[in-house]
């Protein structure tokens, strides 16, 4: 499989409202802001760290999504999907369970040059993991300290990651974890609030024909809410790419191109709109000719095969009348 994580070309640069050159003042109030929700907080000093999570319905509820800055959520083999979260404005203390990698996961997470966490490896992950190229840390090395198992669940459905042993190990390997993600693009609250579009107030995404890894979110007027097997999670973005996939092996292991843009839906305060995604430096990310950014705030990004397309991968209900797009 070729290494497109390696070989990707960066993106013209992300047109917003929010990014226009900045007087000097403006510019130290964005040492304030954290990079990956646009919040300001005290402390945006922390490298971004990424881990696989299951959402195999053993592995629900999974503990730590609700703490993630940003989640994809992605197919893995046999029409289950697996997240991705990132985690720069705090370290939860435990995350889990955590399953193994696959190729664009680690892609993925090279966009935010995230330390990349993960129990177990498919063969070009595997590759890349051990090539020296990334920094990791994996449960096949790191069993029983770093990745902790729970007795009350069944593997591979156990394994939970010690965040302070976690931090340890990324000190003894020399990985440096002061190395701050730039900063995406975020609407003002201006902008916000005067986001127009179809109206959405119910969005259901299913990637693939099986029923138990559709996602259901509820939107409350502020923000989307979904709950994972009894536990709670927020959006304030909702963001669904459709994107080639391929399979490529008798276990049905996918490769899935991150690089070549296509149509996607941004859900963002009540209402979505029909934009494109491409591929900036590594980060999927929304893009309009009049120029498109996140929401302040957690971003769930959900990547549905192109074969099925969004129009089949997602169901938007509505109790209200739209603004207008």
């Amino acid at each position: 499989m070729r290494k497109k994580w390696m070989a990707m070309a960066a993106a013209a640069v992300f047109i917003s409202g929010c990014s226009s050159a900045e007087p000097a003042n403006e510019q130290s109030k964005r040492n304030e802001i954290n990079p990956l929700t646009g919040i300001e907080s005290s402390d945006t000093s922390n490298r971004a760290i990424a881990v696989v999570v299951s959402n195999h319905p053993s592995a629900r509820p999974q503990t730590a999504l609700d703490e993630a800055d940003i989640v994809y959520e992605v197919l893995a083999e046999g029409g289950i999907t697996r997240f991705l979260a990132l985690y720069q404005s705090e370290y939860p203390a435990e995350i889990g369970p955590v399953r193994s990698a696959r190729d664009y996961f680690i892609e993925l997470a090279d966009g935010y040059n995230a330390l990349f966490l993960a129990h177990g490896y498919s063969p070009e992950a595997q590759e890349l993991l051990l090539s020296g190229e990334v920094d990791q840390i994996n449960g096949i090395q790191h069993d029983g300290n770093v990745f902790k198992r729970d007795a009350s669940r069944t593997a591979p459905h156990n394994s939970y990651i010690d965040m302070d042993e976690a931090l340890r190990v990324a000190e003894q390997k020399g990985y440096n974890m002061d190395t701050v993600p730039s900063r995406l693009s975020f609407l003002s609250e201006e902008e916000e609030q005067s986001l127009s579009g179809e109206p959405a107030e119910e969005v259901r995404i299913r990637p693939s024909s099986n029923d138990l890894f559709e996602s259901v979110y509820q939107y409350d007027g502020d923000s989307y809410n979904r709950s994972i097997g009894g536990a709670d999670v927020k959006a304030d973005t909702i963001f669904v790419i459709e994107a080639d996939h391929r399979v490529v092996d008798a276990k049905g292991r996918l490769d899935i191109d991150l690089t070549s843009g296509g149509d996607a839906f941004l859900i963002q305060k009540g209402v979505r709109n029909l934009v494109k995604w491409r591929n900036q430096d590594g980060r999927i990310v929304p893009y309009t000719e009049s120029g498109a950014a996140l929401v302040q705030g957690t971003t769930w990004i959900h990547i549905v095969p192109a074969s099925r397309g969004l129009n089949k991968a997602v169901e938007i209900e509505t109790d209200r009348e739209g603004n207008g797009s």
